[in-house]
């Protein structure tokens, strides 16, 4: 009984301690090579050919620097404006949906950019305890060893944009036929628009909901000012 105990122990021991060493290796690596691909992509194809349906998957890595800084700014604006000054939490958002869900509210999620990321590259889409643990840790982890221009860089690139789409490259190439480097505030205001819900919604036919949510992207995009990179 005893050496059954000591064995198991062992072997919960590597495997931690495996996890430990791959996790953070993938991290490194990750901050200085383009991601290939991400766990969404291969859920994605898995759902539509379980269904029996044809799915592509477009997506070209684009570096920071052809990147539009209006697209960049955009995002932060849209999903997460304390994303230069938090660690990877912002503890007040996550206080006020918490209360505000025991209130039974229908709110915004307090992720920020830097938990959306590590979801796309690390993880799976879900709300269960194991899936929320490992974001905190590879949260912590991104934050230590990438900078926040990584971070952000790594985030553009990976974000769903539409069914099989991923990445502002695709989204520039496929709603406005022009390039990341191009995009005006008002694409890069529309692409972030659509990223609570890409599957459902399409640029080129935008709803009065999009439209709004657009214009007031782009009057905090103003108010934000540029990015601490911005001019480097």
């Amino acid at each position: 009984m005893k050496k059954g105990i000591t064995w198991l122990w062992r072997i919960i021991w590597k495997t931690v301690l495996w996890f430990f060493v791959g996790s953070v290796g993938l991290v490194v690596l990750y901050r200085f090579v383009p991601v290939p691909i991400t766990p969404l992509m291969i859920i994605r194809w898995v759902e539509y050919k379980s269904a029996g349906e044809e799915y592509g998957i477009a997506y070209d890595w684009t570096p920071m620097e052809e990147i539009s800084s209006a697209m960049q700014r955009a995002v932060v604006a849209s999903e997460d404006q304390k994303f230069t000054q938090h660690n990877g939490f912002d503890w007040e958002a996550m206080q006020t949906a918490w209360e505000n869900n025991k209130k039974g509210k229908n709110v915004k999620g307090a992720s920020t950019i830097t938990q959306q990321t590590v979801k796309n590259v690390f993880l799976w889409p879900g709300r269960t305890y194991l899936r929320k643990g490992l974001e905190a840790y590879f949260t912590v982890l991104v934050e230590l060893i990438w900078p926040k221009e990584r971070i952000l860089e790594v985030y553009l690139n990976v974000i769903e944009v539409g069914s099989g789409k991923y990445g502002v490259g695709t989204a520039a190439s496929s709603f406005y036929k022009t390039t990341p480097a191009k995009l005006n505030s008002s694409q890069a205001a529309m692409i972030a628009a659509l990223l609570p819900s890409p599957r459902r919604w399409n640029p080129n036919r935008p709803t009065p909901y999009l439209v709004g949510r657009q214009g007031w992207i782009r009057v905090q995009m103003r108010n934000l000012g540029p990015l601490p990179w911005e001019g480097e």
